[in-house]
């Protein structure tokens, strides 16, 4: 009975998803950035109802590439719902190095805990180990702030530079979003992929989002293959580094938005894991990880 009273008291968080202004928001006050018009609807009032349907508690919302480097909207959401969100901005790492003095100023005075570093970014022939990427890396780590990596075009174009970071600023929690882009292998290369973001476990600060599960399987929802992964992931992780995330909105034509949350338990349970597993990923590492935030 007491085990049952506790479940309840284990808040489900979305660890991955974006906000971005309605058109008429957009014209108003928080345009987008040109060329990087959204299309499909992923505004505040939308994100609040597809929440409330699917019983999530609260969210990290990632800065989205529709208002790049213009915080500003997702700035105002974090204002209005403290105790629901928490942002993590996106990284500008222009060559002069003022995005060092953007991220701190996201960080200490918008309230932004995590930073995202998109390698696409970056300017030509450079990577996330230059001079700018590194003093950034290790300014979130001694801001206590974790630096999730999108590799959407494959982890093995960027293990290199995950892992040298990783090795010279081990106080920087790190994220790899999307299970770093790793589908169910059937080739050597998505094999060795798969393999590497294993290894990356050695690593105690590494934690893995189980999101976007659309863009890595083969199969349409509740995805079933990526069963043995999460197997996989939660047997070298343990489930105290892995976490739930729908990348709203991009998920709503896929699954819907409580599908998606649906088909993450669905996985979970056609993997065998316990009911304690599955709290961790569903809320309690993202949780722990950003102490203070979504308490009971």
């Amino acid at each position: 009975m007491a085990s049952t009273k506790a479940e309840g008291l284990v808040k489900t968080i979305d660890s991955h998803l974006h906000v971005w202004a309605s058109p008429q928001e957009a014209a108003d006050k928080y345009p987008y950035f040109p060329g990087q018009e959204p299309t499909l609807p992923g505004h505040l009032d939308f994100l609040l109802q597809c929440m409330e349907e699917a019983s999530v508690d609260g969210a990290l919302i990632v800065q989205p590439i529709n208002h790049k480097f213009d915080h500003s909207l997702v700035t105002s959401v974090l204002k209005k719902h403290p105790t629901k969100f928490v942002g993590c901005c996106l990284a500008n790492p222009a060559e002069y190095g003022t995005g060092i003095k953007q991220l701190e100023d996201l960080i200490l005075k918008d309230g932004y805990r995590a930073v995202r570093f998109n390698p696409y970014l970056w300017p030509s022939g450079q990577q996330m180990t230059n001079e700018v990427g590194k003093a950034m890396f290790s300014r979130a780590g001694e801001l206590g702030v974790p630096v999730g990596f999108m590799c959407m075009k494959g982890l093995n174009l960027h293990i290199s530079e995950i892992t040298e970071l990783c090795t010279e600023f081990p106080s920087t929690a790190v994220l790899l979003d999307h299970l770093a882009f790793c589908r169910p292998p059937i080739n050597d290369e998505e094999k060795l992929a798969f393999s590497e973001l294993l290894k990356l476990s050695r690593f105690p600060q590494v934690y893995v989002k189980f999101s976007a599960l659309f863009r890595v399987s083969r199969m349409s929802t509740p995805y079933e293959d990526l069963v043995p992964l999460l197997v996989e992931v939660v047997s070298n992780f343990g489930a105290n580094r892995v976490m739930w995330g729908s990348d709203f909105p991009f998920v709503v034509p896929e699954s819907g938005y409580k599908g998606a949350k649906e088909a993450a338990s669905h996985i979970a349970s056609q993997a065998s894991l316990s009911s304690s597993e599955v709290e961790w990923i569903m809320g309690k590492t993202v949780i722990q990880l950003f102490q203070g935030q979504w308490l009971p």
